[in-house]
């Protein structure tokens, strides 16, 4: 008798498959793992599916260095907990060296392209897995669950090929990789139900907890070695969480009294704004922000 699966027990199998596949397939993939909520559920299932034996892919962490210490802690532990292989390419190092040049806002989440792609070439990765999932943002939306990038890292999504029956085309030319999204199918709310019904822990700030923040373009954001409040901005101490983890001087906090994962899980449920929608300035630069870096070859 054939047992029937669940949404989630679907979506992880889909999720396993995937990552087998590519154990298959190709040479020398990676994951990248920042230690967000996504990556380490992308981590999660990589274990299961290889389990007894040990994830036999690297980690890679592009790090801006205006990254939150919670999360970084909480990187480091899991990456020795499980006996783990972490390549981290520090942002700071292209601009000490002058391969990267800081923006004129202070953000760094735009400065991550060149060190992935370099990283990526120097290493020879012809896979790399991302956490990325459909319903965060547009440009995802049209992403295949093996994107083919060029020999620069650039998306074309005319280039995008089908993936009729759960069959994967993996096929590319020398130079070239292939960004892999086993999340692509999950939503936001998925990933929390997941997270509860496995036990996955996760950094505290995503729960409630209190920071000093400020307010910026309607966002909360907390102060940090990218910066601290402008003239007519205030610091207050308020009772926030974070829906989505990146760099800190584009990362906004949500007011949330949501302190454990079931009052999370029902504040997902009711909310209408998608996590990047609702607390990322990096997407708001333009109505084509993330296509624009996907093409030059952003995660």
């Amino acid at each position: 008798m054939t047992l029937a699966l669940d949404t989630l027990g679907r979506l992880e199998s889909e999720a396993i498959h995937i990552f087998r596949e590519v154990a298959g397939e190709f040479d020398r993939p990676v994951i990248l793992f920042s230690g967000g909520k996504d990556s380490t559920l992308l981590l999660h299932l990589a274990i299961k599916a290889f389990y007894p034996a040990p994830v036999p892919f690297p980690l890679l962490h592009v790090d801006t260095g205006h990254n939150f210490d919670e999360v970084i802690e909480f990187r480091d532990r899991v990456v020795a907990q499980h006996g783990l292989r972490l390549e981290v390419a520090k942002v700071q190092d292209w601009i000490d060296d002058g391969r990267l040049q800081e923006r004129p806002d202070g953000t760094r989440n735009p400065l991550q392209t060149v060190p992935l792609l370099d990283t990526i070439t120097q290493h020879k990765f012809d896979a790399v897995f991302g956490g990325g999932r459909r319903d965060e943002e547009r440009a995802r939306a049209k992403e295949r669950i093996f994107s083919l990038r060029t020999a620069f890292g650039q998306w074309d999504p005319k280039r995008q090929r089908p993936e009729l029956w759960n069959l994967y085309n993996g096929r590319h030319r020398p130079g070239e990789h292939v960004r892999v999204f086993p999340l692509s199918n999950w939503t936001e709310l998925d990933v929390w139900n997941y997270i509860e019904r496995e036990g996955v822990e996760l950094p505290d700030i995503y729960y409630a907890h209190e920071r000093e923040v400020f307010l910026r373009d309607g966002m909360w954001l907390a102060e940090g070695p990218w910066g601290t409040a402008r003239d007519g901005e205030t610091l207050v101490r308020k009772t926030v969480r974070y829906r989505t983890v990146g760099d800190g001087s584009c990362t906004g906090a949500v007011e949330s009294d949501a302190a454990d994962i079931h009052a999370v899980i029902a504040e997902v449920a009711a909310s209408r704004l998608t996590e990047r929608g609702a607390t990322r300035a990096d997407d708001r630069l333009s109505e084509a922000a993330m296509e624009d870096r996907k093409r030059e070859g952003y995660f």
